[in-house]
């Protein structure tokens, strides 16, 4: 039997509209590294969902435990942070893949110590209300 011929090198299947404005130019990367950066992306994401979580739950389940103000600020950097680290982790899971794709270096994570750092507050006003309590 003669083997199969394989097929001349074209354009390939082209991506959507859509892709093309989101990730405009570039070469398709390695699958494995797109969907790397496709789990980061969700595991930014439960943990802004975690926060919401905690967010919502500061305000609902601890008014015996801290005073108002305490309790509302609280609440308020939680839902916050959940909200910025979702909107970030869209940015950046945008400009891996570009980076990607264009085959430039990868962008530093500015959402890693952001969310250090508002994690950082929210304990010491925790610890803060726990010591004075």
């Amino acid at each position: 039997m003669p083997p199969t011929p394989t097929p001349p090198p074209g354009p390939g299947p082209r991506r959507s509209r859509f892709a093309e404005r989101l990730l405009p130019g570039g070469t398709e990367p390695d699958p494995r590294f797109t969907l790397a950066n496709e789990r980061t992306f969700l595991a930014w994401i439960r943990t802004s969902l975690a926060l919401l979580a905690g967010g919502i739950a500061v305000e609902a389940f601890t008014t015996d435990v801290f005073p108002e103000p305490v309790r509302r600020g609280l609440a308020v950097l939680l839902l916050l942070l959940g909200m910025l680290l979702s909107a970030g982790s869209a940015i950046r899971w945008l400009r891996v893949e570009s980076s990607l794709r264009s085959n430039r270096p990868l962008p530093l994570p500015l959402i890693g110590p952001l969310l250090a750092a508002g994690c950082a507050v929210a304990a010491a006003v925790v610890i803060a209300v726990v010591v004075l309590a």
